[in-house]
């Protein structure tokens, strides 16, 4: 049975407050919810404490004049008061528009004005003066609130407010209105707009996903039912917030289930901050394991002559054992298990304490096709990797399912979603996940989103890819970077040499192929 908590004494949890105050009341002050590390020391919050937090700021912004249907746009790193504020702003049926923060002010603009937002979170200094410098051209947004005060004393305080203020308004409110906050809560439905989330905009300008509670709680538990967590476990949050994954995997399974969230202190800091959480569920994008896999190598070099000694013997142990597992799905005999214990006690088990990973029992890569070689590194490590499939506009598409993992696929689609291959080799996808369309663009929503017959919602992803015999789906490429054939067939440049360098004898490929031939070659660098 899950052990997250679907209803209370004031009804169905259907929105992410409702979820937080479930959650607030079952753990209180007995349960970390948070901790943030600051100046070099892990500060923490009960599930009281980031209870009221929210709940304060929310109630500062109704004395702002906030209103329920706004929208707010968030300008942060992962702090807790970025989440808070989040929450506070859908506490009151507001929407919670994230923005990256390496944004450039026309970027910012572009998604302050388009979102309609009337209020803007900003963490610091630096994000509070881009907004400055487009201020004439957001004339809906009425407050900046930052939480960050370094810098900010001598700006101007009639359109900047200091975030901790706000709270103290709420907190007045509070006291006066007691049941204010729980009233604004249970207003909220499943189906209210919970976030925008803002596409990358490769394509054009950015289009917005709307994205409801229901969609984010159905993405959440799709994903429990194939991974369960627990309130023990730890999970450090690094991704992007403004990232629908980080929303998912990160936010909504915090709330859903009790999972301690830590905040590393800079960005900078976070090999150092993982290696002291050492989380149970770690999820990184595809770069970012690379980056990983790098810092290991050059790490290695610098070793003393012993410990590279280590590496080379049973780095390929570790290779062989992982092949045999999950490549070619046969057993492994006696002398391989001995090996790779001994392997275990000299290598693998020193490596995964500096990478903070000893009791990491779920690793997630997301956000782009995984490198063969970064799988096969940190399988061999004994790190328990996996290739995770989504889209913004509908989150969680596969996933690796237990030890059901094969390299060259991206899982299997989740308990409750549906996949099909449409014409061209489309992936579509339909599942309680997937978004209500694009704000203020009818045209992209028709283009990608078909409503059936019984009223199922399937999204078009626009990435090619099919079915194997296993039931997994192997990815190709986005179709408009698929090549044809004067055969009338399509190949992936990507996903040909991705399968290639699998071979250790490959160092690097380039395929070649057109439409006036009817053959793929390649041209290849041997690794001796």
């Amino acid at each position: 049975m899950p052990t997250w908590v679907r209803r209370t004494e004031v009804g169905e949890v259907d929105t992410l407050p409702k979820i937080l105050r479930a959650t607030a009341q079952r753990f209180g002050q007995t349960r970390t919810a948070m901790r943030q590390k600051d100046r070099g020391i892990w500060r923490s919050f009960t599930w009281e404490g980031s209870f009221v937090q929210t709940r304060d700021l929310c109630l500062g912004l109704t004395r702002l004049g906030f209103q329920r249907g706004e929208k707010a746009c968030i300008i942060g790193d992962n702090d807790p008061q970025y989440f808070w504020a989040q929450l506070a702003v859908q506490s009151m049926g507001g929407v919670a528009v994230g923005i990256f923060t390496d944004s450039s002010p026309i970027e910012i603009e572009y998604i302050v004005a388009h979102s309609d937002a009337t209020l803007v979170f900003a963490k610091d200094q630096e994000q509070c003066d881009k907004l400055i410098e487009i201020k004439p051209k957001i004339p809906n947004v009425k407050r900046i609130i930052y939480w960050d005060q370094k810098g900010l004393w001598s700006y101007d305080r009639d359109w900047l407010l200091d975030y901790a203020e706000i709270q103290e308004l709420g907190a007045r409110l509070q006291e006066e209105q007691p049941t204010l906050y729980d009233e604004l809560v249970n207003v909220g439905k499943a189906e209210d707009y919970a976030i925008f989330c803002y596409t990358s905009g490769t394509t054009g300008q950015p289009k917005g996903a709307m994205i409801s509670h229901a969609n984010l709680i159905g993405g959440c538990d799709l994903t429990l039912e194939v991974d369960p967590r627990t309130e023990n476990d730890e999970y450090l949050s690094f991704l992007p917030p403004a990232w629908i994954t980080e929303n998912v995997l990160g936010l909504t399974i915090h709330l859903r289930t009790g999972m301690i969230a830590n905040f590393p202190e800079a960005p900078e800091t976070i090999q150092e901050n993982l290696r002291e959480i050492t989380p149970f569920v770690q999820l990184f994008s595809a770069r970012q394991w690379e980056s990983l896999v790098a810092l290991v190598q050059v790490k290695m070099t610098e070793a003393t002559w012993i410990n590279r000694l280590l590496y080379r013997l049973f780095m390929p142990v570790g290779y062989r054992v992982a092949s045999l597992r999950y490549e070619q799905h046969k057993p492994i005999s006696w002398i391989w298990r001995g090996l790779y214990a001994v392997g275990e006690f000299a290598l693998f088990h020193p490596l995964r304490d500096k990478l903070g990973m000893t009791r990491i029992r779920s690793a997630y890569s997301s956000g782009a096709a995984q490198s063969p070689d970064v799988i096969r590194f940190f399988r061999a490590i004994g790190v328990n990797i996996k290739q995770l499939y989504g889209s913004t506009e509908a989150q969680t598409h596969t996933l690796h399912i237990g030890d059901d993992v094969r390299f060259e696929t991206v899982g299997v689609p989740l308990p409750g979603m549906d996949i099909r291959i449409g014409a061209g080799g489309e992936i579509i996808i339909a599942g309680p996940s997937v978004f209500h369309g694009y704000y203020k663009d009818p045209s992209a929503t028709k283009t990608a989103l078909e409503i059936d017959r019984d009223g199922k919602r399937w999204f078009h992803t626009g990435d090619a890819g099919h079915i194997d015999e296993n039931q997994h789906l192997i990815y190709l490429d986005r179709l408009e970077e698929m090549i044809p054939l004067a055969s009338g067939e399509q190949f992936s440049p990507q996903f040909i040499e991705g399968q290639l360098k699998f071979s250790p004898y490959i160092r690097d490929v380039m395929t070649v192929g057109a439409d006036d031939l009817s053959f793929v070659t390649a041209l290849i660098n041997i690794d001796f």
